[in-house]
């Protein structure tokens, strides 16, 4: 069950257990950031519209999510460098709101 939805500057799978989400770079290459599914406490999902992005954002005990930035450029999304969140074009919502599902039930 490998689950992908193209970010605006990344990607994020799902393949059951593991959830790992990729930047493209700005600087040096960040590596892929790996999460098991089981140790997520909570999802923020943000649907993107035409005319902002949304997000996916993925929620620990012990760590507190970045909160969303305000402004126009970042239109409510938690900042680039949290590395357990990944904005989203409007044409990914549908599969982000899968992936955020599956994750939820691998929770469970």
């Amino acid at each position: 069950m490998d689950m992908q939805v193209k970010g605006v500057l990344g990607t994020i799978s799902f393949d059951g257990e593991w959830i790992t989400i990729t930047k493209t770079p700005v600087g040096p290459k960040p590596a892929p950031v790996r999460i098991r599914a089981a140790d997520v406490t909570g999802t923020r999902f943000k649907r993107g519209t035409r005319l902002m992005h949304g997000y996916v954002q993925f929620e620990f005990p012990g760590s507190r999510a970045s909160g969303e930035k305000a402004g126009l450029a970042f239109g409510g999304r938690p900042p680039y460098e949290d590395p357990y969140s990944l904005s989203i074009p409007r044409k990914s919502n549908d599969g982000a709101e899968k992936l955020v599902a599956a994750v939820e039930q691998a929770r469970d």
